[in-house]
């Protein structure tokens, strides 16, 4: 595993944490991943709607780079790239399940709205 961009000192557990899911798409990624499974680069796009061509590429590799996500390339033509979750991601993903809960109580008590995927405002699912 290669080295990430940052690695420390850190001061707690939650920076080193906070290190790996640093970025707005991270955590939106593993979700995406762990729901649905392996998925290729247009499947993930489209299942995250907002993220950009670049941010999605960069995360992808950061999250790679950190073990968080395997890239499989299929040596065919046209070229096939699948992304899915490691044991390492996985892990994460159990670990940052709480925190969606927390803030979707948080939504709820706030009276937030939530967009569904496709579009269409859903208040505090």
């Amino acid at each position: 595993m290669a080295a990430s961009a940052r690695r420390g000192p850190y001061f707690c557990g939650i920076d080193a944490a906070m290190d790996v899911v640093a970025g707005k798409w991270k955590s939106l990624i593993l979700w995406e991943l762990h729901h649905h499974g392996t998925r290729r680069f247009a499947e993930l796009r489209r299942g995250l709607p907002g993220v950009s061509e670049k941010m999605l590429i960069q995360h992808l590799r950061e999250m790679e780079e950190d073990g968080l996500v395997h890239r499989e390339v299929y040596r065919q033509v046209p070229p096939k790239v699948e992304y899915s979750l490691t044991e390492h991601g996985a892990s994460l993903n159990a670990a940052l399940a709480s925190l969606g809960e927390w803030g979707t109580e948080r939504m709820r008590r706030i009276g937030a709205e939530r967009v569904s995927v496709d579009g269409v405002a859903a208040a505090g699912r």
